[in-house]
């Protein structure tokens, strides 16, 4: 029975501790809005993401409104789509242009005149956030990100197409690891040149492609790799979040228990999803705090996964086995 470690975008998965403080109800509208996402019911979702802006006073997160405009993209109502996109623009400064640019989630809003408008202010955004940057690394890191992620960000796509032992997500697979093959060259030679640079150096998305390279290589070179990070998280080039994911990649790797759960494994028998073995779960959520994530119960919900510890505990024996 193939384990498959998940390899997912950063968008969604590595977010700092920001939801703390927040109305209960919007903490839970948001993992039904999640919930129904993953189940394809994207108006329901939308809907549901509605309910928790609306428990916060009509606030809401920034990473939360755009999957809010997301959902509401793919369930058609592209007015609900543009006016989420717009307020984080507009209101947060967005400047993931890399994702939003690629993201197959909105490509029904392409064609809309509203788009390219949008485009350009991102774009305005993410200018005057790096206008201080080496803008000849920052842009290679920015290119490099591209191709990291517009090829994952179809694979949901393709899987409910074609299924996920298709031919087609193969072929898409293969294609995947070329173009990390490719970027894996052009990473390791700015690590070893200039080491792990900083969101003040290369911005925020070249920052996190560094990552995103590193966590989609093999286990050598993320064990090589993995001291660097580690002290750039100490001298605040990386976030420990992120830090977080690798630690856990290596330490399956490794054939040892990850420690912050972010791993997600997924039984090709029953295609069901479960956290791969996982050390102390008791203590998971304080270990998970102190980086910067969030409760392992939101994060999981993601795969329609019920985080019950008690449980976790007693099927990790057969876990450990797979």
């Amino acid at each position: 029975m193939k384990i498959i470690l998940m390899l997912f975008t950063l968008f969604i998965l590595v977010q700092p501790v920001i939801s703390q403080g927040l109305p209960a109800a919007y903490s839970s509208n948001v993992r039904i809005a999640d919930s129904l996402y993953n189940a394809g019911d994207y108006l329901n979702s939308g809907k549901s993401y509605s309910m928790a802006f609306e428990a916060n006073g009509w606030k809401g997160l920034s990473n939360h409104r755009y999957n809010a405009a997301c959902s509401w993209a793919l369930a058609g109502v592209t007015d609900s789509a543009f006016f989420q996109l717009e307020r984080i623009a507009q209101k947060a400064n967005y400047t993931n242009y890399g994702h939003i640019t690629t993201d197959t989630d909105l490509n029904s809003l392409h064609g809309d005149t509203r788009w390219q408008p949008l485009l350009d202010l991102i774009l305005q955004n993410k200018e005057k956030a790096e206008v201080n940057l080496n803008k000849p690394l920052a842009a290679k890191l920015d290119s490099i990100y591209i191709e990291d992620q517009k090829y994952r960000q179809q694979i949901n796509e393709i899987e409910k197409k074609y299924g996920w032992e298709s031919k087609e997500m193969k072929d898409h697979w293969k294609i995947i690891e070329e173009k990390d093959a490719v970027n894996l060259i052009k990473v390791k030679a700015i690590l070893d040149q200039y080491g792990w640079l900083g969101p003040d150096v290369v911005g925020g998305q070249g920052n996190t492609t560094l990552f995103l390279v590193i966590q989609h290589a093999d286990k050598e070179t993320q064990v090589k790799y993995l001291p660097m990070m580690r002290e750039a998280v100490k001298n605040g080039k990386a976030q420990g979040s992120s830090l977080a994911l690798l630690e856990d990649r290596v330490a399956l790797g490794m054939g040892k228990k990850q420690i912050y759960g972010s791993q997600i494994g997924r039984d090709e028998s029953t295609s069901l999803y479960y956290v791969s073995p996982l050390e102390d779960p008791d203590n998971v959520d304080k270990r998970r705090a102190e980086v910067g994530l969030g409760p392992l119960a939101d994060y999981v919900s993601k795969w329609n996964i019920k985080w019950d510890v008690e449980q976790y505990k007693k099927d990790l024996p057969m876990l450990e086995k797979k």
